[in-house]
C-alpha cells in the first residue's frame, strides 16, 4: 500500500517569486510610459529576477541565468534603458512568460 501524503523528491523555490514576477510585469505594461511608477515596476521586476537567479544557481540549473540577468538589467533602474513604449510591452509580455517557465522548471531535490 502506497502512502498517499509523501513528500515530493523535489521543492519550486522559484515558483513564487515567478509568479509574482509575472503578475507585476504584466500589471506594469499599464505604467510604462509613466516615470515615477515606471521605476518601481524597474525595482520589483529587477529584484524579483535576481532573486530567480539565485534560485536556478542553487538548483545547479545555470542556463536560466543568463536570461534573468538580461531581465534584471534591462530593468534595473540604477542605469535605466530608454527603449519606445511598444518594445517596453513586447518586453513585459515576454519577461512574464519568462519568470513563469523558469518558475515551473528550476527544481531544486531534496535530500531527505
Amino acid at each position: 500500500m502506497s502512502n498517499r501524503y509523501a513528500t515530493p523528491a523535489f521543492t519550486r523555490p522559484a515558483l513564487a517569486p515567478g509568479i509574482l514576477g509575472a503578475i507585476a510585469l504584466l500589471a506594469f505594461i499599464a505604467v510604462v510610459g509613466d516615470p515615477g511608477w515606471f521605476t518601481i515596476a524597474r525595482y520589483v521586476v529587477s529584484i524579483l529576477a535576481l532573486i530567480m537567479c539565485w534560485f536556478a544557481f542553487q538548483a545547479k540549473q545555470w542556463w536560466w541565468i543568463p536570461f534573468l540577468l538580461a531581465v534584471a538589467v534591462l530593468w534595473n533602474p540604477v542605469l535605466p534603458i530608454d527603449l519606445p513604449v511598444f518594445v517596453w510591452q513586447i518586453a513585459h509580455i515576454l519577461g512574464a512568460a519568462l519568470f513563469v517557465a523558469s518558475g515551473l522548471f528550476i527544481k531544486v531535490h531534496r535530500v531527505d
